[in-house]
């Protein structure tokens, strides 16, 4: 895992990626910063979030995203 503060639990939001154990799921966070929300109106929304959580959902997208890449160029060779 990016982050200690992603968690994985197959007993809570089907099994995605989620921060420290709480019900809100990377996608959910990714999406509200996709939709323009800011880190503070987040915060605002959901207080149980921290900064560092927010981040922690853009380094796991990142990551990701670079271990896709880094598959699709090894299968290509």
């Amino acid at each position: 895992m990016t982050d200690a503060r992603i968690t994985l639990d197959t007993n809570k939001r089907g099994g995605r990626p989620c921060i420290r154990n709480l019900r809100i799921s990377v996608y959910d966070v990714l999406d509200m910063m996709a939709e323009g929300m800011s880190e503070s109106e987040i915060i605002e929304d959901f207080p149980e979030l921290e900064t560092a959580d927010i981040r922690a959902c853009l380094a796991f997208a990142a990551s990701r995203e670079h271990n896709l890449y880094t598959l699709a160029v090894s299968e290509a060779d």
